[in-house]
């Protein structure tokens, strides 16, 4: 099969790319449970049975998913829910509590980050919607309240029951809360509650048994499932192709194919190819693919329907810009000597923290070698200049500044790298010459 370009319409109706980014950004920002599952189809085996014993048998359990950012603990836990949901046996049959901040699935506007044991509780029966039923009532501890709730969820023996999962999402940092007393009585309710319960706990961090109180993990099940993205580049390569293509239920099926085989396209060409080389090698992340993907769909309109090897291209570049380095472009030169004069001193002290005062008696010494008036700014300008940098966060104090303490004398640290500095003065335009040989000057400049 010989390979060719596959060779754009002139326009596509609006409503039809409206369509495609609709389903496409939905995909990217992870708003659905649609498409595969790359390499954790025996994770995904496990928690769904896990699961499903819960709903169907009444079985109480509790279990870890545990991996990496960006491995897709969240993903499978949603495509575990969503599959578990069309069961027959299963549907309406199963009520959720999402706590620490993540995306409640049956209530997606409500977003809280349960910082204590209190607002947790209060949140737990917002979800089960039994403010009604607590109404005014006082309780004498976290674990009477939390049986009161799943007392008044009970019906008949423990099968009949309604079942409940209750999913803590950055689960390490509920081990912080006072005495662990949340995940102490969840676990304690998941071995004895006469309501089925199941608690599972979603978190990036591989020693978090070793964080928890023994009270907590005698009551723990020790279930763990643990996600590595372990795929290769040649997988990595399929999952571009999957995570771009458009479902076959797409409404305009002559469209859908032409995108798919553009799709299938961009996959075998070299530049496409280099792009995701590099992201691949910097980090298996998914999520950075999907912002790779979601910034090539941005190009896509309805005069140009399909995406190209340039859009990918582009939006590669985009993803791997230095947002620092950005900052620095839209500076003023006095801005940008001072940045310089820190550069120096870091290079002088060895990393060491500066003050105001040291910045502006370097950046003298600049003006006095140079003999440049230009430069030649009243020292209120000069930390004025200066303070606009700590307010772009490229200078940052050592600690918090006392309403006493003197500005001259605060101790700081440049957040930008050398390497950094040079880059972007390369790319500032109309940068003074003798600035720029100042920049680039070693220790004998000073």
């Amino acid at each position: 099969m010989s390979k060719r370009k596959v060779k754009e319409s002139s326009a596509e109706s609006p409503e039809c790319i409206s369509q495609v980014q609709k389903i496409l950004r939905e995909r990217f920002c992870h708003h659905c449970a649609a498409g595969k599952l790359f390499g954790m189809e025996q994770q995904y085996r496990h928690l769904l049975e896990l699961l499903r014993r819960t709903t169907v048998h009444g079985e109480s359990n509790s279990a870890l998913i545990i991996g990496p950012r960006g491995s897709g603990k969240t993903a499978l836990l949603n495509h575990v829910l969503k599959d578990l949901r069309e069961m027959k046996e299963v549907r309406e049959n199963l009520l959720e509590v999402h706590l620490n901040g993540k995306y409640n699935i049956t209530d997606p506007v409500f977003w809280l980050l349960q910082t204590n044991d209190k607002v947790a509780l209060k949140e737990i029966t917002r979800q089960l919607q039994l403010e009604n039923v607590v109404g005014d009532k006082v309780f004498g501890s976290f674990a009477e309240n939390l049986a009161f709730l799943l007392e008044a969820l009970r019906k008949g023996n423990r099968t009949s029951s309604c079942p409940v999962l209750f999913v803590l999402d950055e689960f390490d940092l509920f081990v912080h809360h006072k005495n662990q007393t949340l995940l102490y009585n969840l676990f304690d309710i998941s071995q004895s509650a006469q309501t089925p319960v199941t608690v599972i706990g979603l978190t990036c961090r591989q020693d978090i048994l070793e964080l928890l109180e023994k009270r907590v993990k005698s009551r723990f099940s020790h279930r763990q499932i643990y996600l590595m993205n372990s795929f290769d580049f040649k997988q990595y390569i399929n999952i571009f192709k999957e995570q771009l293509s458009l479902p076959a239920e797409f409404p305009d099926e002559s469209f859908a194919q032409k995108w798919n085989n553009n799709v299938q396209h961009l996959s075998e060409d070299k530049t496409v190819q280099d792009v995701l080389q590099n992201l691949f090698h910097h980090t298996k992340d998914l999520r950075s693919l999907h912002l790779l993907l979601t910034l090539a769909l941005s190009a896509v309109t309805a005069q140009h329907p399909l995406p190209t090897a340039a859009d990918l291209q582009e939006a590669g570049r985009h993803r791997g810009a230095d947002s620092k380095a950005n900052i620095v472009h839209g500076l003023s030169v006095l801005e940008i000597c001072l940045i310089i004069a820190m550069k120096h001193l870091n290079e002088v002290y060895d990393g060491e923290p500066f003050n105001f005062q040291m910045v502006y008696n370097e950046f003298q010494k600049f003006i006095q070698r140079k003999a440049h008036s230009m430069y030649n700014f009243e020292k209120p300008v000069v930390m004025k200049a200066f303070e606009h940098l700590l307010q772009l966060e490229l200078v940052r104090p050592l600690e918090r500044p006392s309403a006493r303490a003197q500005r001259e004398f605060l101790l700081l640290r440049l957040l930008l790298e050398p390497r950094q500095i040079m880059e972007a003065l390369q790319l500032y335009p109309n940068c003074p010459t003798d600035v720029r040989q100042w920049a680039a000057s070693s220790l004998s400049w000073l």
